[in-house]
């Protein structure tokens, strides 16, 4: 990492080193200010360099120098900057996105609604999902289930399926309407002698049980991510998903996939939904749509559920529902470029090939005294931090652990993020080679390491 000694904002941080109080309390600091990227990295405007190992948001799969996206963005620029898809409108980026995405879709597809956002792409999941229901007359049939701990956005009705308390709290949600299950973290809340199977089983009944009784004919749709994201990068325990949808194929309940972070080749497969064999009825996606180099999300949903569309839209005479810039065209140009340059470069088989690799320099760090588990698939990968690992103790939250690794790493030229439950998320572009994975982990090694000398000292 090139430094400034002069710039105080990415000296260490000062800590005030008491017992689990206030570890990582530290001066105001400005934000950190990004001004360019190349490839993996990013630099900031003091002249720092760092990795981007979450890329972005977990986003920007093609790095941050993608010529490609530019030239398809300015191409479409010049020719039609702006047009809308209501009243049967539309324009030929949008047609060919749709056509493509259609045509690699994890279950079969029939249309594609573009969005601007993950969380509009929830927004429009929840009021299809009511739509499709009083369609077939069964106007009980509202309420949607997520999981303790996922991530579906932040807007009231996304956020009121955000079951995070942070993004929650004082801010008067959830919503009526909107419940909870069960998080599945094997690792944080299995029983002893518990195995995955049995686990996930016991997850099963215990949605099974929340269907009766909030009475099934009131429960119109189960929301779930492949893998949990900003959850903490939960992976699902073996047969989870099996289990789960035999659950909601009994009460009529549809499965809504979540692929905003793992669709497009994330997991090691084109969609989480492959890698977990979910047969959702929607899928909402976006960030890897566009590499993150514009705003546009989409939701596709199924045969069934357009039939039905139909007639309710010649009934009402038309579907009201659409945002001003969904289908923009240039973000349309983009994503459709993105989707062929995955095509052309193989992506999903480079994913694959240093998946091996990542998931290896991951699960060395299990040996620091900090990680209770370190785990991941495909370029997606969390360390959850405990304060004791045979007991599985977590730290108190005043520590700020998780704050403070991500932090460590920064300081070492390495962006990563500290989730809910004190897990570092770690999620490069895809792009990333094997010696820069190296590297990545060695900087976060270093932070882990760092962090563990801060904990001894404040003993």
């Amino acid at each position: 990492m090139t430094s400034n000694s002069n710039d105080n904002r990415h000296k260490d941080i000062h800590y005030t080193l008491h017992p689990y109080t206030n570890l990582s309390a530290h001066e105001e600091q400005g934000p950190l200010v990004i001004t360019r990227g190349e490839g993996i990295h990013v630099w900031d405007d003091q002249g720092n360099q760092y990795i981007e190992g979450l890329a972005g948001l977990w986003c920007v799969s093609l790095g941050f120098s993608e010529p490609r996206l530019g030239q398809a963005a300015a191409k479409q620029f010049d020719s039609l900057p702006y047009t809308h898809t209501f009243s049967h409108r539309s324009s030929e980026p949008v047609i060919e996105l749709s056509e493509r995405l259609i045509s690699i879709a994890p279950q079969p597809m029939a249309k594609a609604f573009f969005v601007n956002s993950g969380s509009e792409a929830v927004d429009t999941a929840i009021k299809f999902s009511w739509y499709y229901n009083n369609g077939l007359g069964r106007r009980q049939k509202k309420k949607i289930i997520s999981r303790q701990r996922g991530y579906h956005g932040v807007t009231v009705a996304s956020g009121s399926l955000t079951a995070i308390p942070l993004m929650q709290n004082d801010f008067d949600l959830p919503l009526d309407r909107m419940i909870q299950t069960e998080t599945p973290n094997y690792y944080r809340f299995c029983e002893a002698g518990e195995t995955e199977e049995q686990f996930a089983a016991r997850l099963a009944d215990s949605l099974e049980q929340l269907i009766l009784d909030e009475d099934p004919e009131t429960v119109a749709a189960f929301i779930a991510e492949p893998v949990m994201g900003a959850g903490g990068v939960i992976l699902p325990p073996a047969t989870y998903f099996e289990r789960i949808q035999k659950v909601l194929k009994k009460y009529d309940v549809l499965m809504i996939a979540d692929e905003v972070i793992c669709g497009f080749g994330r997991t090691g497969s084109m969609w989480g939904s492959h890698t977990y064999d979910i047969r959702p009825d929607m899928v909402t996606c976006a960030k890897q749509l566009s590499s993150g180099y514009l705003p546009i999300a989409a939701l596709m949903i199924s045969g069934d559920m357009y039939d039905v569309f139909k007639d309710q839209s010649r009934k009402h005479g038309a579907l009201g529902m659409g945002y001003t810039y969904g289908g923009h065209p240039v973000a349309a140009a983009v994503a459709l470029e993105t989707l062929k340059i995955y095509e052309e470069r193989d992506m999903l088989g480079h994913v694959q090939s240093v998946a091996g690799h990542f998931g290896r320099r991951l699960a060395e760090l299990s040996a620091s005294p900090l990680v209770g588990e370190s785990r991941g698939v495909g370029l997606i990968g969390g360390l959850e931090l405990v304060a004791n690992k045979q007991s599985r103790e977590p730290y108190p939250a005043e520590v700020k652990v998780g704050a403070t690794v991500a932090a460590k790493a920064l300081a070492n030229g390495l962006i990563v993020r500290g989730l809910p439950g004190d897990v570092i998320g770690i999620c490069p572009p895809m792009i990333i080679e094997e010696t820069e994975i190296d590297i990545l982990f060695d900087r976060l090694a270093l932070a882990l390491s760092e962090t563990e000398n801060l904990l001894r000292d404040a003993a």
